[in-house]
């Protein structure tokens, strides 16, 4: 069996590679791997996002947990930031959340947080997924009073809301803000948070019916965010993504302010008050060169990790940063969660606003975004990983980093979560980038499909 878990958890689309067969085995060997320590009947936290098929693989995922002794706590649809969050809080034994994070509606996926609301280690991963290659043959299913039960607790998620404005008390009185909740997770949380803390709020695309999450809308779809704030002449536009654990924003004057961007602005205020760690920021090799070059000017230390937010906490973790994340809008505040959480990331940006009293175009400028490419090869889910086996494709390659030499980079990547190869270029010239990122694109599709 191939590796079930990318860098986000097992995801595939839900019925056909994600099966209720295997949401079961996952609650079965997951519960085991993260609870047979334990000297109490374990809990674990269950969360879903708004998708239609997050019921049906919930109650798969919780019949194995409880089929093996375990407790299931369904809190039902949740951002996955809320439910490391309330794991922590109620210190139960794991949290798990079913989802897709930006992915259409048709994809569904598990992720697992340990006890302290961390993404698991590569190593805990692969024991679970050995227990199901094993057919949980090492695995006791107890009978009679030793299953576990299913308690259903919709309320956390006011817990979830009170915890967000004491991390970060911002007066929003006299801000308009427009949100673009995706259909997703955050279509509750999000809007009663920043209402609760002043803001004059325009919320769009907060009817999710379970199959329009991430449809048009949210983080991955901002022409209509973006015309909105300069309609409504508002001071900032904030996108989620499915699950809510990312976040972009667009400035008053509809210009998108990225993942990168949003990082740094809050890394150079956090510095500012002597707050940012180490005077570090860790970011992923796929952040905007004019990023590092903004950051060493500013004094700020930068880390680099490979593409995943799981990588940057394990860097922030075991050298004491505080702040780091993707240029996607995965940005994690470790002081405050231990995961992504976009709601806590607008609210960051949004205190940096009211605190300089600075548009947030002006916050902007903080670094010059250089032109970049970034193009997806569609490729079979098996092969996304051996695009370099192929001469044809590796000799594209060697070229086209032969020619941005000293000019820009070109960066060429399986994506952790998709069937896809992730094509980046950058130069000095966007029409130039833009047409070699897509040749290469073309190129790897039609050699490996």
């Amino acid at each position: 069996m191939a590796r079930l878990f990318g860098t986000d958890g097992v995801r595939g689309v839900a019925g056909t590679e994600l099966t209720i067969e295997l949401a079961m085995k996952l609650g079965q060997a997951g519960a085991y791997v993260l609870t047979k320590e334990k000297s109490h009947q374990p809990t674990i936290i269950v969360g879903c996002d708004t998708r239609i098929s997050g019921g049906m693989l919930a109650n798969a995922l919780m019949a194995g947990i409880c089929s093996v002794g375990a407790n299931a706590v369904y809190v039902g649809v949740l951002p996955t930031p809320a439910v490391a969050y309330l794991t922590r809080l109620h210190k139960v034994d794991a949290g798990v959340v079913i989802s897709a994070s930006h992915n259409p509606m048709e994809f569904n996926g598990i992720k697992f947080f340990n006890g302290e609301g961390y993404k698991l280690s590569d190593e805990l991963e692969d024991e679970i997924q050995y227990h199901i290659e094993h057919d949980m043959e090492d695995i006791d299913f107890p009978i009679g009073s030793g299953v576990g039960k299913i308690k259903y607790r919709f309320d956390m998620k006011e817990e979830y809301i009170e915890y967000e404005k004491n991390c970060v008390p911002v007066d929003l009185k006299g801000m308009k803000i427009v949100i673009d909740c995706a259909e997703g997770a955050n279509h509750y949380t999000a809007v009663e948070t920043l209402r609760d803390l002043g803001a004059e709020l325009i919320a769009i695309h907060t009817n999710p019916d379970g199959t329009n999450i991430n449809s048009n809308c949210g983080s991955t779809h901002m022409g209509e965010l973006k015309a909105r704030v300069v309609a409504e002449k508002a001071q900032i536009g904030i996108a989620f993504d499915g699950d809510a654990d990312r976040m972009l924003a667009v400035d008053e004057n509809g210009n998108m302010v990225d993942g990168d961007q949003i990082m740094l602005i809050c890394a150079k205020h956090m510095k500012d008050k002597g707050l940012l760690k180490n005077n570090t920021l860790v970011i992923t090799v796929m952040s905007n060169l004019g990023l590092t070059l903004a950051a060493k000017e500013l004094g700020i230390k930068l880390e680099t990790t490979k593409v995943g937010d799981r990588y940057v906490l394990e860097n922030m973790l075991e050298n004491g940063h505080n702040i780091g994340g993707e240029q996607s809008g995965h940005v994690i505040f470790l002081d405050d969660n231990t995961t992504g959480d976009g709601l806590l990331s607008a609210l960051h940006l949004l205190q940096v606003m009211v605190d300089t009293g600075k548009p947030l175009s002006e916050l902007a400028e903080v670094m010059e975004v250089l032109p970049q490419a970034l193009i997806n090869a569609k490729v079979p889910n098996h092969k996304k990983n051996s695009y370099m086996e192929y001469p044809r494709i590796a000799k594209a390659i060697e070229a086209l980093e032969a020619k941005f030499a000293g000019e820009g980079r070109v960066l060429i990547r399986p994506s952790g979560t998709e069937p896809l190869v992730r094509v980046m270029i950058e130069g000095k010239d966007q029409k130039v980038i833009d047409k070699e990122a897509r040749e290469l694109a073309d190129l790897i599709m039609e050699v490996m499909i």
